[in-house]
């Protein structure tokens, strides 16, 4: 049997070992896709920049030359047929078709091209990345690359740092513990003794300490435990499991709040700096920069107050105001609204175009909006969407949802797991069902998996 010192040092040694290996592994992830992931958007702004520059009067050699020495990447301009246009860092008579590598093949099928490989012309790891263009007429691949360094250099500094802030963590901690054993032993060697007594149940013994105010507590309440204990640990169990259930509803707002409000941020803060940078701009891209700046300012702005309608229907704080109005005519606005972010996609308005609902024109048309924006998303048919003066309905052959689902995909915040790429706050149903219920209308889901759903508001 081990002592209570070798204890506490077996436990410190394989926790800090434990704890190094963990942080270790993340930090050395976490630094290599980050390390890749900003020197490909780099890259593809720069080459979205470089192609604004290049005219027919171009000379394409010393182009390249000057982009090598501003950016410090090299750069290569290839032509439809993978012969060589331009190169940074060798001749390029003395090159190979590139018709056929990787990302120019890649390219192709998508905006961009990425790859990352070892380049024989330079001796070094890079990172590739293409896009296809047509400049005066021809096609031009524009091909930048970055060497890939010092991510292990970075790494191993890291962990070293780490290493050194556990090992004196650890020894701050041994020590004091280390102190104490003694005193300690002696005070839990008395306790384990009394225990022992009521194992056996022997008629306990009087016990005390005066060690310290905590042992002289311990020593008092000991009689009482086994009275107790098996009353605490039934609370404690159904404490632990409702607590384990709110953190995970938090952590999951907080989550989706986190991810939908962080993208549009991340666009704001990359496209102002670059204005606030570069004072000499190009006209038409800053006008594009602060196009997308307020179009996800928009965003974000939307976002605010689809959740400040969310927190006054959940507090019963909003109030309606109805009247006499087209559902066919509304149904058709919001549809063509939608279809604007959605071109390639049809929404099939059906029924009949002079039903007319009392209903929250402005109120109503979320619902309208969020029942075929779902239907789009989750499906790669057109949508269909039924009109009548007695009930609204919204059908897709989409991926369709679970009965599991169905139980509580009104719920606020939730989201369907099973759908990685779904972003979204977990709000969209949860409005519905609430303006629904504003109005005193009843909402119905039906739905098979893999086959579609139907969304029926009943009048």
């Amino acid at each position: 049997m081990l002592k209570f010192h070798q204890i506490v040092l077996r436990k410190f040694l394989t926790l800090f070992l434990a704890l190094f290996v963990i942080i270790g592994t993340i930090v050395y992830y976490w630094v290599y896709e980050f390390y890749i992931d900003t020197t490909k958007e780099a890259l593809k702004q720069d080459i979205e920049l470089l192609s604004l520059q290049i005219n027919p009067h171009t000379n394409l050699d010393t182009f390249v030359q000057i982009v090598k020495e501003k950016l410090h990447a090299r750069i290569t301009l290839i032509g439809a047929d993978g012969k060589v246009l331009a190169e940074s860092d060798k001749d390029k008579k003395e090159m190979e078709n590139h018709r056929y590598r990787d990302e120019i093949m890649q390219s192709d099928k998508s905006e961009f091209g990425f790859k990352i490989r070892h380049s024989h012309t330079v001796d070094k790891d890079l990172l590739y990345v293409v896009k296809k263009y047509t400049l005066n007429g021809k096609v031009v691949y524009i091909r930048l690359a970055r060497e890939i360094k010092g991510i292990q250099a970075e790494i191993f500094s890291l962990g070293m740092k780490i290493l050194g802030a556990l090992i004196i963590f650890f020894i701050a901690i041994f020590v004091v513990t280390y102190k104490i054993n003694t005193q300690i032993e002696y005070e839990t060697g008395k306790i384990v003794e009394f225990l022992k007594s009521l194992a056996k149940k022997k008629k306990s013994t009087y016990i005390s300490s005066d060690y310290s105010q905590e042992f002289a507590l311990i020593t008092k309440l000991l009689t009482k435990v086994a009275q107790i204990i098996v009353k605490k640990e039934k609370k404690k169990t159904k404490y632990t499991d409702e607590l384990k259930a709110s953190n995970k509803q938090k952590d999951d707002i907080l989550s989706a709040i986190s991810h939908e409000f962080k993208n549009p941020i991340a666009i704001i803060n990359g496209y102002s700096q670059t204005l606030l940078e570069d004072e000499n701009l190009n006209t038409t891209i800053r006008k594009k920069f602060l196009g997308k700046i307020h179009n996800n300012g928009q965003k974000l702005s939307n976002l605010i107050d689809t959740l400040r309608l969310s927190m006054k229907l959940d507090g019963d704080h909003q109030s309606i105001t109805t009247q006499k109005t087209n559902l066919f005519t509304l149904t058709q606005e919001c549809a063509q609204n939608l279809q604007l972010n959605y071109p390639r996609r049809s929404v099939m308005v059906e029924g009949g175009t002079d039903a007319e609902v009392e209903i929250d024109p402005t109120l109503f048309s979320i619902v309208i909006n969020n029942l075929i924006e779902n239907a789009i998303k989750y499906s790669e048919d057109e949508v269909h969407v039924v009109v009548s003066d007695k009930q609204f309905e919204v059908k897709d052959t989409g991926v369709g949802i679970s009965e599991q689902d169905l139980q509580n995909i009104t719920e606020k915040f939730y989201r369907v797991q099973q759908q990685r790429w779904n972003n979204s706050l977990g709000l969209g149903l949860f409005l519905v069902n609430k303006i629904v219920n504003l109005h005193h209308f009843q909402l119905k889901i039906s739905s098979k998996v893999n086959e579609g759903s139907i969304f029926t508001i009943s009048f």
